[in-house]
């Protein structure tokens, strides 16, 4: 995970229960233990796990935002408290993104007024006609060349092309044609061979990327400070990315490994607003774009980032009343764990040996160790949470 708040995720007995309250943010010396970091497990156990926040905690905590929009602060008092020692800037141009949903063997979209071709491997783009096309295409023929075509009835050949095809409408959206359905996005639709295969990369100014990002990273409906400061932080992320780009053919993914992207389609008034009302605006490190890790919410306190503007700090935003995932409880049969780690057997202890030392119950996980009838394992916070589809790796438990 990189930047977005993570999406739930389910295991088999894996059971929801009511929110907890929890209270004392108490803190331990970081890497120590609490003595009462161990529990026995009987046979056929059921096992609580409270827990604090949804996410890896690095950054803006989004549901932070939204209470510290709450209370009176603007958006860049929000991006400020969240990434410390960062500094303002501006940032414009283009980005590459991978289009996950194409996973077809060609780049098809649908006609409209003003659609170019354009060979990559050199020229200008070329209007498309108004044939009465029911779709255009660029697909590799039989020969190895790229080929665009329309299809009437069925497909007609149109122009052989060097390179790739790139598809454009002078800034206008274009929708293309994915196993998953239609979507639409502005800037240029482009087809790319890579040694994994032919994929769909859009190439789209920096602005109407933000446009579609922030919709699917943060309510429009929120707090208009809120959203703004999510803009700011997606912006600053996708700068980031274009300076650390993803591979030679593009420079940011869609998904939650980067940031969720949905194009045209998933374009908001709300949120269109904050993005022009950001217009341009960064948050920079020396200089640079800063790398703007977010999360859903931070339980109270953010975990320390690989950076210094990422540090673990307390949280005073994070705890408002609409914030459903501040505190919780999972419930879990002892079993789940026992098929979540089958080399220990039958569950018998649990241990926790490392917190990051910020917070509650001495904070995040940072390793624990399982033992069971045929043996043990350590493991790490982040692979507990992850194998078992937890919130976070803030947590404790009951037996």
């Amino acid at each position: 995970m990189r930047a977005s708040h993570d999406r739930p995720a389910r295991i088999l007995g894996l059971l929801v229960t009511a929110t907890v309250a929890l209270s004392g943010l108490a803190t331990t010396p970081a890497g120590a233990a609490a003595s009462q970091d161990t529990w026995r497990v009987p046979a056929h156990a059921t096992i609580t796990i409270k827990g604090h926040g949804y996410g890896h905690g690095h950054g803006m905590s989004q549901y932070g935002a939204e209470g510290a929009a709450r209370q009176g602060l603007g958006y860049r008092q929000i991006a400020s408290f969240y990434y410390p020692g960062t500094t303002w800037g501006r940032s414009r141009g283009r980005v590459t993104v991978l289009i996950t949903e194409d996973t077809s063997d060609d780049l098809e979209v649908l006609p409209r007024a003003g659609l170019t071709v354009r060979d990559t491997a050199g020229g200008d783009p070329v209007s498309l006609p108004d044939n009465g096309a029911l779709r255009w295409r660029v697909a590799v023929g039989s020969s190895g060349a790229a080929r665009v075509a329309y299809k009437l009835k069925r497909w007609h050949g149109w122009a052989d092309l060097a390179g790739a095809g790139e598809f454009a409408a002078d800034g206008e959206p274009i929708t293309l044609l994915t196993p998953s359905g239609p979507h639409a996005y502005r800037g240029r639709l482009r087809s790319a061979d890579t040694p994994a295969g032919r994929i769909t990369v859009n190439d789209v100014s920096l602005e109407n990327y933000v446009k579609g990002v922030v919709p699917l990273e943060m309510p429009a409906s929120w707090s208009t400070q809120a959203v703004r400061a999510q803009a700011v932080a997606a912006r600053t992320y996708a700068a980031y990315e274009r300076d650390h780009p993803h591979s030679d053919d593009y420079q940011l993914c869609d998904t939650t490994s980067c940031q969720v992207y949905g194009g045209h389609g998933a374009e908001q008034a709300a949120s269109n607003t904050a993005v022009d009302d950001t217009r341009g605006r960064v948050l920079l490190s020396d200089d640079e774009p800063a790398f703007t890790q977010f999360a859903s919410s931070s339980g109270g306190w953010t975990a320390a980032g690989s950076v210094p503007y990422l540090p673990a700090r307390q949280d005073p935003y994070d705890g408002w009343s609409g914030n459903p995932v501040h505190s919780w409880s999972v419930t879990l049969d002892d079993s789940d764990l026992e098929r979540a780690w089958p080399a220990i057997g039958n569950l018998t202890r649990i241990a926790v040996t490392d917190r990051d030392g910020n917070g509650q119950w001495g904070g995040r996980l940072v390793s624990l160790t399982l033992t069971g009838s045929r043996g043990r394992v350590v493991v790490s916070g982040d692979t507990f949470r992850s194998r078992l589809g937890l919130r976070s790796t803030w947590v404790t438990f009951t037996v």
